[in-house]
């Protein structure tokens, strides 16, 4: 189907552009007209090769909703509502709008359901693929309290924080994988092409070999013979490591063990705080009441020793606690987090002290990540360095005794 470029304006005089798929032009300006819109411009696009792969690419992607996606979206959204756009109309604006086309699909039906009488939250709320819980928490105490527009702003804020910790965290971990990614395969490389080779030369010495060139060349032999075992080995550790961490027990363990790790423990946990602090700060602000708040933080934690804390803190307000002597109990959350949290209960401002905790651990994370990867780069150096290192002594260890061997005879 033809997809056309369009200008357009809606009530209100804001403007809007996108794509709109039509058999025909005609039909592109009515669907355009059923939304409200005055059509300023409208052409048929012409889809270039890069096009048709990002087509391509988007079609295989289909039924995944990105967290790009909704960010996007509640950016959108947030603007046309402030503008004074009715919601289905401006969901119908988002629908042509939308690239995505698993997206796309998820934004009719909610346009549907809301033109059908339910309400906003609860139109989100049947597709979980695309709208977290969190989310349709906050819609919904932006529909009660009439403030959807600054829900969505604010929601959009806390998303584009919290991918912007994703990437911090993802770029910590991406080199050091790189770069021992590449020394396993040169390591592969060599004792499974190269050594060989060697093998036949030290073979014809007729000489016994020095025990790390023995054992190296045994390796070596093992991995040749049985490289079925090389390949598998990797998947089924991975698969044995997903089975494991299914099950309660092995989810439990995995979780506490990765805040306790040497080094990337303390990010994690930084990470966590951060996370929890800007979640349940944010949902307050929105006028969440605070039960709801702690259910939706602890569905949202991502680590289940944190959800357990969190769920802790839940039963102790809800028996006339406060919430930061569970926090304090957990041993997760440091001192100054709950001195700070208690002062802000006392002060009746939690949510705005839980906004600058998040900011300051925003911030140590960023540091932390900075001077990981000061300190992995030499690691990772030192360790492929002793790998290769090992490896080309070994093979020349032989030689040497040849050498050796010749001089007494000469």
């Amino acid at each position: 189907m033809p997809a056309y470029a369009y200008k357009a304006k809606t009530a209100a005089g804001l403007l809007m552009e996108g794509l709109i798929d039509a058999d025909i032009q005609k039909n592109a300006v009515d669907k355009l007209r059923s939304q409200k819109l005055v059509v300023l411009q409208i052409e048929e696009k012409t889809a270039s090769p890069l096009d048709k792969i990002k087509e391509l690419i988007a079609s295989r992607k289909k039924g995944h909703v990105t967290s790009k996606d909704l960010v996007l979206f509640s950016r959108q959204l947030s603007t046309l509502v402030s503008a004074g756009v009715p919601i289905v109309q401006s969901l119908g604006i988002l629908e042509t709008q939308a690239e995505n086309p698993a997206f796309k699909e998820v934004l009719g039906e909610v346009k549907s359901d809301i033109e059908s009488g339910l309400s906003i939250s609860d139109a989100l709320r049947k597709h979980p693929e695309a709208f977290p819980e969190l989310y349709t928490s906050m819609v919904k105490a932006g529909e009660l309290g009439g403030i959807l527009d600054t829900i969505l702003e604010r929601l959009t804020n806390y998303m584009e924080s919290s991918e912007a910790l994703k990437a911090k965290v993802k770029s910590a971990m991406m080199y050091p994988a790189i770069v021992l990614s590449i020394c396993a395969l040169v390591t592969v490389f060599l004792m499974v092409f190269v050594i060989p080779t060697f093998k036949n030369i030290f073979a014809s010495f007729g000489a016994e070999l020095p025990l790390p060139t023995q054992i190296l060349i045994d390796v070596s032999d093992a991995m040749k013979s049985r490289w079925y075992v090389l390949v598998a080995a990797p998947y089924l550790a991975y698969k044995g490591f997903l089975k494991f961490y299914s099950t309660p027990f092995g989810h439990r363990w995995v979780d506490a063990k990765s805040l306790t790790v040497p080094i990337f423990g303390i990010i994690l946990k930084k990470v966590a705080v951060a996370r929890f602090t800007r979640t349940l700060g944010t949902l307050i602000k929105s006028g969440v009441p605070i039960m709801q708040a702690l259910d939706t933080v602890a569905a949202t934690a991502g680590n289940v020793v944190i959800e357990e804390a969190v769920m802790l803190t839940r039963e102790s307000i809800r028996e006339g606690g406060h919430l930061s002597d569970p926090l304090k109990k957990s041993g997760i959350f440091p001192n100054m987090v709950t001195s700070m949290i208690s002062v802000g209960e006392e002060t009746g401002a939690l949510d705005i002290m839980l906004a600058k905790i998040a900011d300051f651990y925003d911030q140590e994370v960023d540091t932390a990540v900075k001077g990981l990867t000061s300190l992995i780069e030499p690691i990772v150096i030192v360790v492929m360095g002793i790998v290769i290192g090992t490896i080309v002594v070994a093979m020349f260890m032989p030689m040497f005794g040849l050498g050796e061997l010749a001089g007494k005879q000469g």
